[in-house]
């Protein structure tokens, strides 16, 4: 067994990797960008390097960093986990020439499938069955538009370099043809230094079945049975599921085999994915199914093959690294249950999934399912990497009582004040399409709206909210008012109505409601005129943005507590401020007609002398 290992990534990925590695008594060595000098991973091992400034392209990406750490660590093996230098053949090889053990494909392998072409050819002599396309060297605009007319529309562009939905264009009629193809060439020479393409037919009805292959040093190749990754947004996995709903035997076994096919014909070695498209206009069919790509790597939703087999995939990959055979046979391999996997992104859904960042003052996933994290409480969400912070995964025996579990657990967690697409998750758990088993790619994209989770809580969850602020049994919704406090949900206030005597108990400045994944803070902002103006020093400020439509007094006035001052006009009510007590308007700064802001000073009330 490897006895030391470099971990050359971050997050949830370089944990996960970390906890088997130390399962096994392999000592760790993280490496970490000047942003993740506390992260959790780096924590975690026995060992962390720094190697270099934030962003990825001067750290984590570079190579010959990375193999110095492993040198000055005396690191036996290195571990790439996803992404970053993962699937980047000359790393690999890199690694291997220094001596050190890759745990991953040989690069020949990496390369054999890094290239959409020239994969699909290797698939089409090895007898898998591929998506119908154009695979060919000439790459003019007059051939590729020529191909495509003889396809068929709708088609796809795809980049033969790309991943991650990158280079990727859909086309519906040939008039649109020539744009996106110079689109799609633009953004792959951008993205991956080569603007090849191919085409392919593109299917209307889409689902993404992915198997996952796993392959020896001693010539054994085997499948861990089938996922489905068809809930996309913008060709990016959002929630994973094994086994696939509606998978009879005859296709499983057929779409299984062809994905050991093609990790024979690649002498594959190590866990990888052969990536499927199914075409499901008229049902789950093993001939309507056909090879998209391999990923020469771990996938980020590994955890739900593991949780249906009973297996540490990280634990297979060390150990297929340190020269042992497969731990199974096909034969001791079967399907156990359900599972389904939720990505949790620090993204706002209501601001267009702009990433969200900065401290997790909150961070509460809960323990009813499984977790894979890189961040905890307390911990920095930068803006350097990609935002998924975690990933839930539930595991029953049924898919629906899976998918209830982790739609629960979603819907009671609280993170704050990052924001996450956790109410996404659970809208998008909660579809009727999803509870059916029949979510293609392009739900998400179909549904818009429909799926965004709600902008506010409901009315009882702020019920409740309100009264753990403004004390027990005082706070009632849609009743003629006796008492009025102002709140602030997150950064609009808000106003709610009390019984008479209730603003003497408030005592707390805010609270976190949490509801179906979603998360507000509500506010103690100010209280009504006597609470808004009854500062102890005198001095009366405004409780919000507002115009001032009535001055009731003017400097050097005497005044009695209770006393009007002045009245403010915002959210289209009329507030009064009063003297907090007996005393002589010192100063006046208030006048009628004028706008001001949030905390101004108005009037300042000197107290009379006793």
């Amino acid at each position: 067994m490897i006895a030391s290992l470099l971990i050359a990534n971050r997050g949830e990925i370089a944990c996960r990797i970390i906890r088997t590695a130390r399962s096994l008594g392999i000592r760790t060595i993280a490496v970490h960008s000047d942003a993740d000098a506390t992260a959790l991973h780096v924590r975690l091992a026995d060992e962390a390097v720094p190697i270099g400034p934030s962003p990825a392209r001067e750290s984590y990406l570079v190579g010959d960093r990375i193999l110095a750490a492993a040198r000055d660590t005396a690191a036996e093996a290195i571990h790439p986990g996803y992404g970053f230098l993962s699937e980047n053949a000359d790393f690999a090889a890199a690694v291997i020439a220094a001596g050190l053990i890759w745990v991953g494909p040989h690069p020949d392998s990496i390369r054999a499938m890094g290239l959409k072409d020239a994969a699909k050819a290797r698939m089409i002599a090895a007898g898998v069955p591929v998506t119908p396309g154009y695979l060919g060297e000439d790459q003019s605009a007059d051939r590729l538009a020529a191909e495509a007319d003889a396809i068929g529309y709708p088609v796809l562009i795809k980049a033969v370099a790309g991943g991650g939905g990158k280079g990727m264009r859909r086309v519906d009629d040939a008039t649109d043809f020539a744009d996106a193809l110079g689109s799609c060439r633009r953004e792959a020479a951008s993205s991956f230094g080569d603007d090849r393409v191919l085409i392919e037919k593109y299917i209307l009805s889409p689902r993404h079945i992915e198997v996952q292959v796993f392959g020896d040093t001693h010539g054994n190749i085997v499948h861990l049975f089938e996922r489905d990754c068809s809930l996309q947004r913008r060709h990016q996995k959002v929630i994973e599921e094994a086994p696939a709903p509606g998978m009879d035997p005859i296709t499983r076994a057929a779409v299984c085999d062809a994905a050991v096919k093609a990790a024979r014909a690649v002498d594959y070695v190590g866990a990888g994915t052969i990536e499927f498209i199914a075409d499901t206009s008229a049902g789950l069919s093993a001939d309507r199914i056909w090879f998209m790509e391999m990923n020469t790597r771990l996938q980020v939703e590994h955890p739900v093959t593991e949780a249906i087999t009973g297996q540490d995939l990280v634990e297979w990959q060390l150990r297929v690294a340190s020269g042992e055979p497969l731990p199974m046979t096909q034969d001791d391999l079967a399907i156990d249950g359900h599972a389904i996997e939720a990505r949790l992104y620090a993204e706002d859904p209501a601001k267009g999934f702009l990433p969200s960042i900065g401290r997790l003052d909150v961070f509460d996933l809960g323990t009813s399912v499984r977790i894979d994290t890189g961040v905890e409480q307390g911990a920095e969400v930068s803006p350097f990497y990609d935002p998924m912070i975690a990933k839930l995964i539930a595991h029953a025996a049924t898919r629906e009582e899976a998918r209830e579990t982790l739609a629960d657990a979603l819907d009671e967690a609280v993170i704050w004040p990052v924001r996450t697409n956790a109410g996404f998750l659970v809208e998008a758990l909660d579809h009727a399409d999803f509870i059916a088993g029949t979510v293609d790619t392009g739900l998400i994209a179909r549904e818009g709206e429909g799926l965004m989770p709600p902008v506010l809580p409901s009315d009882e969850a702020l019920a409740d909210a309100a009264a753990s602020l403004a004390g027990e049994g005082g706070f009632r919704l849609n009743a003629a008012p006796r008492w009025q406090g102002w709140f602030r949900l997150d950064d609009q206030p808000i106003e709610i109505d009390f019984a008479d005597g209730a603003a003497e108990s408030v005592e707390d400045d805010h609270i976190l409601i949490a509801e179906g994944g979603q998360v507000w803070e509500l506010a103690r902002w100010r209280v009504d005129g006597a609470a808004a103006g009854g500062a102890a020093d005198g001095a009366i400020l405004a409780p919000m943005p507002g115009r001032i439509i009535a001055v009731d007094v003017v400097e050097g006035q005497g005044v009695a507590p209770g006393q009007k001052l002045v009245t403010l006009e915002a959210m289209k009510m009329e507030h009064a401020l009063v003297a907090p007590f007996a005393g002589t308007v010192a100063a006046l700064s208030a006048s009628t007609g004028g706008q001001v802001t949030e905390g101004a000073l108005l009037v300042r009330i000197d107290r009379s002398a006793d």
